[in-house]
């Protein structure tokens, strides 16, 4: 596997993660930015923390060219769910209807939150398709609730 950009980058262009901040909140200081980054795309120091978000290591890539801060496998869909989806994109409504229901009950959303209020994050995925992925329904579910 290799290549590939950051969701919302232009059409074609490889390698352009899309920051996005959710803006002030509270007292007006709190900002969080998040990006989503493919695990084969080169780390940059504009990432923020790197949080894994995949149940499974990326093959092929060592942790030393990762460079992967945290790793919150057990925020990743179940082994069920993801063996379900396959990435297929005529089940990405479905796929993000039981992804939410199941982090409704996980607890390291709340961590993953604590996270992104500390600072900026950059939500680190393998799969190829940028778009339909854990990845995208979790900086969602951030922004949402944030």
């Amino acid at each position: 596997m290799g290549g590939g950009g950051g969701v919302g980058g232009p059409p074609g262009k490889e390698g352009s993660p899309v920051r996005q901040s959710d803006g002030c909140r509270g007292a007006g200081k709190e900002t969080m930015s998040i990006i989503l980054k493919r695990a084969y795309d080169p780390p940059a120091k504009t990432d923020g923390q790197r949080i894994l978000v995949d149940r499974l290591w990326p093959r092929g890539l060592t942790k030393a060219k990762a460079k992967i801060d945290r790793w919150l496998k057990d925020l990743a869909p179940s082994t069920e769910l993801r063996q379900w989806f396959g990435h297929d994109p005529e089940k990405w409504a479905e796929f993000q209807k039981r992804y939410r229901a199941e982090l409704k009950a996980n607890p390291a959303l709340s961590e993953l939150r604590a996270l992104a209020r500390q600072g900026d994050i950059a939500l680190i995925y393998a799969a190829r398709d940028q778009q339909h992925n854990e990845a995208v329904v979790l900086k969602q579910e951030l922004e949402r609730r944030a």
